[in-house]
């Protein structure tokens, strides 16, 4: 038997989001429920809600949309010309798809196309509340096994390294990028993925944080020295104290260490260069409110910080 992940794999885009996209054209009032999405999904990305708990919340919108199947319906009729033509030319009777989406949503399509086995996530239609996990990564495994125990995959097919798990079970992996067809252990993700991951968000939201924790240590000890550079110095070491203990509780999820702290620091040497220097030109000439400069100092240096904090201070979890 062949497994196929749905969105993004055989399906051209994300059925859930164009689901969704779908229904608030249809159902405008499904705006109430975007507050509590993005609280649920800034508590997710800061680790304090899991991605199902956040799926749930997001999910929300089904109680405004009317004749729910009839929508899903009026749905695929509009966008079952997504499914990718090279799956439609290999498609088989036994073929599975395991996939994070609802099966609410997928079951319709699925029948058009002839896919007699579905897994995905259980979600309700009516209320979108979940039974079980949603089905991700390792949960996609112990999915097809407790559907299957003896199930042996020949081929599997997916856009996302997420899916590791389970082209690890296959003969054959391979991974999807639009219509190409790349084998699993000959793929290189490019390292700009890097910065589309809930790590990277966490890391802004703390940089957030640290951000204005600089601005304000800086400020407050400018009051005291008269030199704009070197109040930087006091301000920037006494907001990355803070920083390094956000970063390791909530971005990289890392127990404290003397070590690690050491490695931190060293991991902001060149964005401490890179500001340092923002901030002496901002002073030296143009020479406005200084506040200004630490904001631009600040901002400037957060994806060079990000990267030298992945790879040296916490590389473990790569």
């Amino acid at each position: 038997m062949n497994i196929y992940d749905f969105d993004e794999t055989i399906y051209d885009s994300d059925s859930t989001k164009d689901f969704y996209f779908y229904c608030l054209k249809r159902y405008p009032k499904m705006i109430l429920t975007v507050p509590c999405m993005i609280w649920s999904f800034f508590l997710y990305i800061l680790g304090i809600k899991t991605k199902t708990e956040f799926k749930e919340k997001m999910y929300s919108f089904l109680r405004y949309v009317k004749d729910i199947d009839k929508t899903i319906d009026s749905f695929w009729n509009e966008n079952e010309h997504k499914v990718k033509k090279w799956y439609t030319d290999r498609h088989l009777d036994d073929d599975i798809i395991i996939s994070a989406s609802p099966e609410f949503l997928l079951e319709p399509v699925c029948r058009r196309l002839g896919i007699n086995r579905l897994i995905a996530s259980r979600v309700d239609k009516y209320t979108g509340k979940y039974t079980g996990e949603n089905c991700w990564g390792e949960e996609k495994v112990k999915r097809l096994f407790q559907k299957l125990p003896d199930a042996v995959c020949n081929e599997f097919y997916s856009d996302s390294l997420s899916d590791t798990p389970l082209a690890r079970l296959a003969e054959k992996a391979m991974i999807i990028r639009g219509t190409e067809l790349i084998e699993w252990e000959s793929y290189t993700p490019s390292k700009i993925k890097m910065f589309f991951t809930r790590e990277f968000l966490a890391f802004l939201v703390v940089g957030v944080i640290n951000t204005l924790s600089n601005i304000v240590f800086s400020t407050v000890y400018s009051l005291f020295i008269t030199n704009t550079t070197a109040a930087f110095f006091p301000g920037y070491i006494t907001s990355n104290l803070v920083s390094y203990i956000l970063n390791s509780k909530l971005t990289f999820k890392e127990k404290l260490g003397f070590v690690k702290f050491i490695k931190f620091f060293i991991s902001y040497i060149p964005n401490f260069i890179i500001q340092t220097v923002i901030v002496y030109l901002y002073d030296r000439f143009i020479q406005g409110p200084s506040v200004i400069a630490y904001a631009l100092a600040a901002v400037i240096g957060v994806p060079i910080t990000f990267v030298f904090m992945k790879i040296f201070t916490f590389k473990k979890n790569d």
